[in-house]
């Protein structure tokens, strides 16, 4: 990695008032902030259409902001493009090969336009290609094919790597396989910036996040931050005969029969007054499950809500 004059305490990525305009005034993105320190992974989630991709895109230097400021390694990505690019990887959500090159041919390609290259049988082993490195493109998988995006992406050794929806295509081993590696690379010190769909992908790896809708960061925070404000859930069923009214008054459930539904901000303290009444009650909680609020509940949340206020507003 390259210190050159880049304090070690400033962020590697800086998003500030951050505008993006397309033709006809379209206004993709709307004064966002944030900022990721070295060696931190932060998720970029959002629903289609939320702004994450033309955010990433400036963040890379694919094109100049129509207002703030962007900073990547101390410089600016577009103008400074030399001084940012051989200490960044990229990984597109769809990479675009020559079909008819093999797998090792491609990333020889590839490592005469980058500094510092990694040796391609070295990287090929990294993403799990290695038995596949003289196969043809064309021959290759979906997920192979992203594991080859992911493998151009690191061959540079990068200080900073943009991951967007890295493991789409990828069956449940090779995402689990990418997580892994994409850990290992945080813990050696690479900053990531990953934008996904899988919430359980953001909720494994992402130190902090930030979620968009419209254009705009409507929460930001670590994963506890963000599912704090939702409730948390307890589910059971209760035995024939005994009725959901039955329940203490300082538990608000909603009941379909026999099955209970309890969201509560103090999960702790609802679930030892529950299991307090049904120990002196004598009744089973069949299939109980108690668990915070997820990621998921809490984006679903989040975009239901903003939803709902933009439609009044309107």
């Amino acid at each position: 990695m390259t210190s050159d004059d880049f304090p070690p305490d400033s962020p590697a990525i800086e998003a500030h008032e951050v505008r993006r305009r397309y033709a006809g005034g379209f206004e993709a993105v709307t004064g966002i902030s944030f900022s990721v320190a070295r060696g931190e992974l932060f998720a970029l989630l959002g629903t289609n259409g939320a702004g994450k991709t033309s955010t990433v895109e400036l963040l890379e230097g694919l094109a100049r902001p129509d207002g703030g400021r962007v900073r990547v390694l101390g410089h600016d990505p577009y103008r400074e493009r030399a001084a940012v690019r051989p200490r960044v990887g990229v990984m597109l959500q769809e990479g675009g090969f020559p079909s008819d090159l093999t797998v090792t041919e491609t990333l020889r390609m590839w490592a005469g336009c980058t500094s510092g290259a990694r040796p391609p049988g070295e990287v090929l082993e990294l993403v799990g290609l290695g038995a596949r490195a003289g196969v043809r493109v064309k021959q290759l998988s979906g997920g192979e094919r992203r594991r080859l995006d992911l493998a151009l992406a690191l061959l540079g050794r990068p200080e900073v790597l943009f991951l967007d929806e890295p493991t789409t295509g990828l069956d449940a081993e090779g995402r689990r396989e990418t997580w892994r590696l994409v850990r290992e690379l945080r813990e050696a010190g690479t900053t990531v910036l990953l934008t996904t769909h899988y919430l359980e992908e953001a909720e494994s790896l992402a130190d902090r996040l930030a979620i968009m809708h419209r254009g705009r960061i409507v929460t930001s925070g670590t994963i506890a931050d963000v599912t704090a404000e939702r409730p948390s859930r307890i589910r059971f069923e209760l035995p024939a005969g005994v009725a959901p009214a039955r329940l203490p008054l300082a538990l608000r459930a909603a009941a379909d029969g026999r099955r209970v539904d309890i969201r509560t901000h103090t999960l702790q303290e609802s679930l030892h007054t529950l299991l307090s009444w049904a120990r002196e009650s004598g009744v089973e909680l069949r299939g109980l499950d108690a668990r915070s609020a997820s990621l998921e509940e809490a984006f679903l949340d989040i975009a239901k809500t903003h939803t709902e206020r933009e439609k009044v507003a309107a």
